[in-house]
């Protein structure tokens, strides 16, 4: 039960990331469509990311461990900054022309980088985890449940702030992305 209950601590642990970057992402307006990829998106990288890590092996763990929060939290800042920069050519566009333009959802793209650098600390887990015999098909599937779990209510949390802040919805988005990609890199979060 010890075991169970450590698990369970680091799939919500590593899920917190995930939680914050899913309010980033729900603040611009989301659909259920959209709830569904990112949360299928982000539960898998987070599930994966261990087995991989294990995969790799305990000699990678040393090296790519230690910068792992970095190059995850890297992604993350420039994932934010492309989102800010869209949200004001979007804005720029929309004064020039003096129409609407639609929200066309996450790009698949955007969705994919945006979970990868989010669990990429996952594999310094996944090493961590091999080094202490636990069942590793077992903790990919409690991170990734718990990951998904975290992230509908993180969009649901997002969408209902972005209804308020509409207007300023992809500038603090992007802002939250900048933020959690800081927050993972000096060792906040994950």
């Amino acid at each position: 039960m010890s075991s169970f209950l450590s698990l369970l601590l680091v799939s919500f642990s590593v899920g917190l990331s995930n939680f914050a970057g899913a309010i980033g992402i729900g603040l611009s307006g989301i659909d259920a469509r959209t709830r569904l990829r990112v949360g299928i998106a982000f539960g898998l990288f987070e599930a994966l990311m261990p087995v991989i890590g294990l995969l790799l092996g305990q000699s990678v763990a040393g090296l790519f461990g230690h910068y792992g929060k970095y190059v995850g939290g890297g992604i993350l800042v420039l994932t934010g900054a492309y989102t800010i920069w869209q949200g004001r050519r979007a804005d720029s566009l929309e004064a020039k022309s003096g129409t609407v333009i639609a929200v066309q959802g996450l790009a698949t793209r955007q969705l994919v980088i945006t979970a990868l650098a989010l669990s990429i600390d996952n594999l310094a887990v996944g090493f961590a985890i091999a080094i202490y015999n636990v069942n590793i098909v077992l903790a990919a599937a409690m991170m990734g449940v718990v990951s998904v779990a975290l992230t509908l209510v993180g969009l649901e949390l997002g969408h209902r702030l972005g209804e308020r802040v509409e207007k300023w919805s992809d500038e603090i988005g992007g802002a939250v992305l900048i933020g959690v990609g800081v927050a993972l890199a000096v060792g906040l979060l994950g």
